[in-house]
C-alpha cells in the first residue's frame, strides 16, 4: 500500500485496512500463484491478459484465476485511487467527462452510492470507459472485473464487508459516502487518460 493503515482514518479505519490489504489481498495474490504455477504458458501473462480472455486459462484453475486475479487487480487498484487528505471534486478531464455524461459531479456520485447499495451481496460498483470512450457506471459480483467483459475500469469502490464492516456494521450506504473523503482523484484522472 502507498500509505500507512491509519492514513484514511477517520473514514477507513486501521484495523479494516491492515485485515483488507494483509490477509484478504494477500490470500488472493497466493491462490493466483498457486494457481498458475503448474502452467508455465500463464506465468508469462499479466492478470489483465488473462482476465480479458479466460479461455486462455485451463479449465482447471480458471474459477480459481477469475476470482483471486480478480481479486488481486480490482484491490491493487484500490489502494491507489485512496489517498490520504483527497477527497473533494475531480477536476481536469475526468470532471469535464463526468460532467458531460452525468449533468453534474453531484448526481455521478449519487448514482455511483445508488449502484453500491443496491449491489446484492458481494462485488465492486464501478466507473468504466466503454469502448466507444464514453463513462459508465456498473457492478459487478463478486471479484469480477469490468474488462471481463471489454470496459476499462477508471474507478472502483468495495463493497464486500470486508471493506467496511468493522467500522460501518451495515450501513454500507454511509461506508460509501464516506468513501469519497479519501478518493484520489489525480490517480483517477491518470486512469481516465490511459482508458483513452
Amino acid at each position: 500500500m502507498p500509505y500507512d493503515y491509519a492514513a484514511l482514518e477517520p473514514y477507513i479505519d486501521a484495523e479494516t485496512m491492515r485485515l483488507h490489504h494483509d490477509n484478504h489481498h494477500a490470500t488472493y495474490v497466493e491462490n493466483l500463484n498457486e494457481a498458475v504455477q503448474a502452467y508455465p504458458e500463464l506465468q508469462g501473462l499479466s492478470v489483465e491478459a488473462m482476465l480479458r480472455d479466460l479461455n486462455v486459462v485451463p479449465e482447471d484453475v480458471r474459477i480459481q484465476v477469475r476470482n483471486n486475479g480478480g481479486g488481486h487487480l480490482n484491490h491493487t487498484m484500490f489502494w491507489q485511487i485512496m489517498a490520504p487528505n483527497a477527497g473533494g471534486e475531480p477536476t481536469g478531464t475526468i470532471a469535464d467527462a463526468i460532467n458531460q455524461t452525468f449533468g453534474s459531479f453531484e448526481q455521478f456520485k449519487e448514482q455511483f452510492n445508488e449502484a453500491g447499495r443496491n449491489q446484492f451481496g458481494s462485488g465492486w460498483v464501478w466507473l468504466v470507459r466503454n469502448p466507444q470512450g464514453e463513462l459508465q457506471i456498473t457492478s459487478t459480483l463478486n471479484q469480477d472485473n469490468p474488462i471481463m467483459e471489454g470496459l476499462y475500469p477508471v474507478m472502483g469502490n468495495d463493497v464486500w464487508e470486508h471493506a467496511y464492516y468493522l467500522n460501518y456494521q451495515n450501513r454500507r450506504g454511509e461506508y460509501l459516502e464516506n468513501w469519497w473523503n479519501v478518493v484520489n482523484w489525480p490517480e483517477i484522472e491518470r486512469r481516465f487518460a490511459d482508458a483513452g
